[in-house]
C-alpha cells in the first residue's frame, strides 16, 4: 500500500478508499504571499506534507487542517472540500 509523510514526518496511509480532499492551499498561500517551506514551518510540518496536500493526496488530521487554516487566515470549510457524494 502506498504511504505518505503524516504531520509529524512519519508515513500515514493514502486517502480511503481513493477519496481525495480538495484544497484550496496553494491559492490561499498565493494570496497570503507564503512559501510551501513558510507554511509548513508555521504549522509544523515538513514541506512535502504541504505538496502533497496541495495535490490533495493526503488527508490532514483536524488538528493539521485548523492549523493551515488559520495559516491562511481563513476557515477549515474555505481551505479543505470534499465532493457531497463522498460524504454520503
Amino acid at each position: 500500500m502506498w504511504r505518505e509523510t503524516d504531520e509529524r514526518g512519519g508515513t500515514a496511509p493514502a486517502p480511503e478508499g481513493g477519496r481525495r480532499v480538495k484544497t484550496r492551499i496553494r491559492e490561499l498561500r498565493a494570496k497570503t504571499g507564503l512559501t510551501q517551506e513558510e507554511l509548513a514551518q508555521q504549522v509544523g510540518v515538513r514541506r512535502e506534507t504541504i505538496v502533497f496536500l496541495e495535490k490533495g493526496k493526503y488527508n490532514p488530521s483536524l488538528k493539521l487542517a485548523y492549523k493551515v487554516a488559520r495559516a491562511l487566515g481563513a476557515t477549515i470549510e474555505e481551505v479543505f472540500t470534499f465532493d457531497d457524494e463522498d460524504l454520503a
